[in-house]
């Protein structure tokens, strides 16, 4: 798997609480790093980051993690844990998809989707998932084409669609599955009325190793709609979050004679420029 690319979840100050409970929640986990701004921890070999920013965001199902079980004991076992003090948004129960499948939303806000079913060729096992509604609705194919051509390498694996009985107009999409720079995503058109959309509460982080790698995600994601904000964060035309952030950032924060002098740099910065960091 690549883990230069990984999702970030906007905590309310409760970060590594949040890295705790998920990591008694599913085996194969671990703490890898924990300060007072960001914790980052591995699930099944695959890297989340938690971001102390306070009560400004929240994560909101908008972008939810499918979690792919073997066993109908295992669906449970997850599934009773992660609903403590949460909310069900569909009851664990047989679907067309999936012969044990639920959707909820964890006390922290995060949208799990747990489900017994086939691996992806990648034998991933836990997939983010994009979730089009409100006046994104019927732009998932578009959003997928749009991930897969700034991504390489990337392939689409499946895609089904509504019918036009079902959904009374053409190209709205069920469900798709592309794997993206060597990490498998979905992506959803969510028909009816939701109250939540796409919200720095849940950002995707990829750290560059260049400027020039930096310039190209960043020009990718802000032109033709997209947004610029500060700190390495933008939007794309379809309002998903990213953080394009230079890889040697951990090491000068890191650096006790640099780190407040760095901060200070990037404090100051839109779209990051590493050799003012260095410089710094």
């Amino acid at each position: 798997m690549n883990k230069n690319i990984y999702p970030c979840i906007w905590f309310n100050n409760n970060a590594k609480q949040a890295a705790d409970f998920y990591c008694s929640v599913f085996p194969n986990s671990q703490i890898i790093s924990s300060n007072p701004m960001v914790t980052i921890w591995e699930l099944y070999d695959q890297q989340f980051m938690g971001l102390n920013g306070g009560a400004m965001f929240t994560p909101n199902a908008s972008i939810s993690f499918f979690v792919i079980c073997d066993t109908n004991e295992e669906v449970d076992r997850i599934w009773n844990r992660l609903t403590e003090e949460g909310r069900i948004m569909m009851p664990l129960d047989k679907y067309d998809w999936s012969e044990h499948y639920g959707f909820l939303q964890d006390k922290f806000g995060v949208a799990w989707q747990i489900f017994k079913g086939a691996h992806n060729t990648l034998n991933q096992k836990i997939v983010p998932c994009f979730l089009f509604t409100g006046d994104k609705f019927g732009k998932a194919n578009e959003a997928m084409l749009f991930y897969t051509k700034v991504f390489s390498p990337s392939n689409i694996d499946s895609i089904s669609w509504y019918d036009v009985s079902e959904m009374q107009q053409e190209g709205i999409m069920k469900h798709a599955e592309f794997t993206m720079d060597g990490n498998v995503y979905k992506v959803m058109d969510g028909p009816g009325n939701h109250n939540f959309t796409f919200s720095e509460g849940l950002s995707f982080v990829i750290n560059c190793d260049t400027q020039e790698q930096i310039d190209y995600y960043w020009n990718s994601f802000t032109k033709d709609g997209g947004e610029e904000s500060m700190c390495g964060w933008c939007k794309d035309k379809f309002g998903v979050s990213w953080q394009v952030v230079p890889s040697i950032l951990g090491k000068l924060m890191n650096d006790a004679e640099k780190s407040q002098r760095v901060m200070q740099a990037f404090m100051q910065m839109k779209k990051f420029d590493i050799q003012e960091l260095l410089n710094a």
